[in-house]
């Protein structure tokens, strides 16, 4: 299967996306080779800005060009969030100003570069904040459609990608808010996010050698969220579990939690990030580390049963 990591994706979608809509102008905080907007610096240099390592500065600038009717993206790594967040929250949410945040290098396959700069919260810090629409895309497919769907959106939208080149699967229908049954089941369901779907359609099918039929949903957005499709999930199979290469504070799990509370659901764990930190070393054994490679998980759900 073709691998491609999510940055590179969104680099390539901001090109398709300035070759239609000379609105589209994008800012970075001195990433441009990382977050990958420099192919877009390199199609657009009229329309692209460099504002060096002063990210607070960066939104401030995008939400000003905001006003002028443009579509500014801005992209830093995910950690850097917190670094811009004052500016985020009341220079961008607070007046809903139309700005998107295309943040990388997030989770914890970002590797060796270790816990300072492994962003396990900025979903858990975008999804508080009123007015912001939060897209988690699981693939490069997937982030093609999320960028597409935020230059629509009127008002802050979060992007979250990853570094780490990671399986593209075929196109899926794409609709903001709404979530994807990738696989049906009926003994249990196990919702996933962002990259983390290749890990989870592998336990699926371990899970299925030992008799457990999982069913696999997908959510690419996290705000506004599917309560409806989580809920249906959760009546049918009784037993949940939700997956993410994030904290389990905040993220995906607390979001299917707030959704499906009384709803008919008989058992709900959360698997991600346990409200640690992240540290240095390969993606592939930081994974196995924080317990989120596929027999790990597989493992883990079946001792529910």
């Amino acid at each position: 299967m073709e691998k491609k990591a999510v940055r590179a994706a969104y680099g390539e979608a901001l090109v398709k996306l300035g070759e239609k809509n000379d609105r589209v102008v994008v800012l970075d905080a001195d990433l441009a080779s990382a977050t990958m907007t420099g192919t877009f610096k390199k199609a657009f240099p009229e329309r692209f800005y460099d504002c060096g390592i002063a990210e607070a500065n960066m939104v401030d600038m995008a939400a000003g060009i905001s006003t002028m009717g443009l579509i500014p993206f801005c992209s830093t790594f995910a950690v850097f969030a917190g670094r811009n967040y004052d500016q985020i929250r009341n220079g961008v949410c607070y007046p809903n100003f139309n700005v998107k945040f295309g943040f990388s290098h997030a989770g914890i396959t970002l590797g060796e570069d270790g816990g300072s700069h492994q962003a396990i919260e900025d979903i858990a810090l975008m999804r508080v904040l009123p007015n912001m629409t939060v897209l988690v895309p699981s693939d490069a497919n997937e982030c093609y459609q999320c960028v597409e769907a935020a230059a629509e959106i009127n008002g802050p939208v979060y992007i979250r990608t990853s570094r780490l080149a990671t399986p593209v699967f075929d196109p899926r229908p794409f609709t903001v808010g709404k979530g994807t049954v990738i696989r049906d089941g009926k003994d249990c369901a196990i919702f996933s996010c962002g990259i983390m779907l290749e890990h989870v359609l592998e336990a699926a099918e371990l899970l299925a050698a030992r008799g457990i039929d999982a069913a696999v949903v997908s959510f690419h957005t996290l705000k506004p969220f599917d309560e409806e499709l989580a809920r249906a999930f959760t009546a049918r199979c009784g037993k949940v579990f939700t997956v993410e290469e994030h904290s389990v504070i905040g993220g995906l799990g607390d979001t299917v939690a707030s959704a499906v509370i009384g709803n008919g659901v008989k058992y709900f764990e959360k698997i991600g990030i346990n409200d640690v930190f992240g540290q240095s070393g390969k993606p592939a054994d930081l994974l196995a580390e924080y317990g989120l490679t596929g027999q790990q998980i597989a493992d883990r759900i079946a001792g529910a049963f």
